[in-house]
């Protein structure tokens, strides 16, 4: 299987999208950690599937003030399974809404039937979302409200959620 990036300048910094050629499987801010964790080899930047310029228009009605879903876009994040539950439970956060690492602990314990996972494994799948922005990890913050580490940077964090007119405490 042949993967497949494309760039992209935002008013966060420049942006890494990567496809599958039928899904997106990643997006990450220039710095970030776990930069491509996921891909497992090196992607193509000569050809750009259409699921790449979906994801531009996506990111430009964002940036542009408008509300789009994750679920607008046919998402494949490459990790576990507990991970990924995780990250479903990140595209149900509202735009302009923040949830903490406990309460998607909660939720996914309601989901399964079973007892709370540890709001620090959550903390941990977080982390290692591969699609940042679109999948919103950038809408957890701490059980007092603090904003809490971000892969893509604390600055960065902020900013999105100024964007999504989120009012916090510095």
């Amino acid at each position: 299987m042949e993967y497949y990036a494309a760039r992209y300048d935002s008013p966060v910094g420049r942006l890494t999208l990567a496809s599958d050629g039928t899904s997106l499987v990643g997006l990450w801010l220039e710095g970030q950690k776990y930069f491509l964790e996921t891909l497992p080899q090196e992607p193509l930047f000569d050809r750009e599937p259409n699921i790449l310029a979906q994801t531009r228009d996506w990111l430009d009605r964002y940036f542009s003030g408008e509300r789009p879903r994750p679920q607008e876009l046919y998402l494949s994040p490459a990790g576990r399974d507990f991970r990924r539950a995780v990250w479903k439970c990140l595209c149900d956060i509202p735009y302009g809404e923040v949830t903490t690492y406990q309460a998607i602990a909660r939720q996914m314990a309601g989901q399964s039937g079973r007892a709370p996972t540890s709001a620090r494994a959550v903390g941990g799948a977080v982390a290692h979302n591969p699609i940042s922005i679109i999948i919103p990890c950038h809408r957890v913050v701490g059980s007092d409200g603090s904003l809490t580490g971000y892969a893509g940077g604390l600055e960065r964090k902020k900013q999105l959620l100024r964007l999504e007119g989120v009012h916090f405490f510095e």
